[in-house]
């Protein structure tokens, strides 16, 4: 994992800049979780985003438990967070976060070193798509979310359709706004149809690079 904390992007904060070994795992263990997820049966496209999320969570932890990794993780629960350390009052709620055990023996960070927003996502719904732009992407680009990180991750849920659809969604939703350099591409990472990325600009930081993960129910809808 590289830590450059000569980058002072967020004040009393190590710069956290993950290897792209431990984003890659960190891909295949919410693809891991979400298939253990699945196996219990108790997810459905019309549960909400939170319930979906949790059972989620579940099965992360049993595939994070259940991997060799290098760096070791945890999978914390859903929490009110501060995108500054300045800030009193939580000013947003992770679904997702990770604390990586090497990042907390190092500097003692307390705060998530990763975080996953999640989405209910579907090409064919313009206000979803809106949604995961604006309530997911968004936060990452203003630095709500993940400020004092180079890396940022999202996962969406699909109701319909499948990845490809839900990608042409987003990406029409971002050309709209004249945000076409942001548009979601194939992974650099892991060569499957679920795996995704961006790259968002920040000011006054440098930008943030999102993988997504898109997650289909054993009862999706077809578009």
């Amino acid at each position: 994992m590289k830590l450059p904390v000569d980058i002072p992007v967020a004040v009393g904060r190590p710069f956290i800049a993950l290897a792209r070994a431990v984003a890659t795992g960190i891909l295949q263990i919410v693809q891991e979780g979400w298939g253990y997820a699945l196996a219990s049966r108790e997810i459905a496209p019309s549960h909400g985003e939170v319930e979906i999320t949790e059972r989620l969570r579940d099965g992360m932890r049993k595939a994070a438990n259940s991997r060799e990794m290098t760096m070791k993780l945890v999978v914390l629960p859903g929490t009110e967070s501060r995108s500054r350390p300045d800030i009193a009052k939580p000013d947003g709620r992770t679904d997702i976060p990770l604390l990586l055990i090497e990042v907390f023996l190092c500097y003692g960070d307390h705060d998530p070193h990763a975080v996953i927003e999640c989405k209910k996502v579907a090409g064919s719904r313009k206000d979803l798509c809106r949604a995961y732009v604006v309530d997911g992407i968004n936060r990452f680009r203003s630095g709500k979310y993940s400020r004092n990180h180079s890396t940022g991750f999202m996962i969406g849920y699909l109701l319909a359709g499948d990845a490809n659809s839900a990608v042409s969604g987003i990406n029409r939703y971002l050309k709209s706004r004249s945000r076409v350099d942001e548009s979601l591409d194939r992974s650099n990472l892991v060569v499957e149809t679920w795996a995704w990325q961006s790259v968002h600009s920040r000011s006054g930081r440098s930008p943030i690079e999102l993988h997504h993960v898109f997650l289909a129910f054993a009862t999706a809808e077809r578009e």
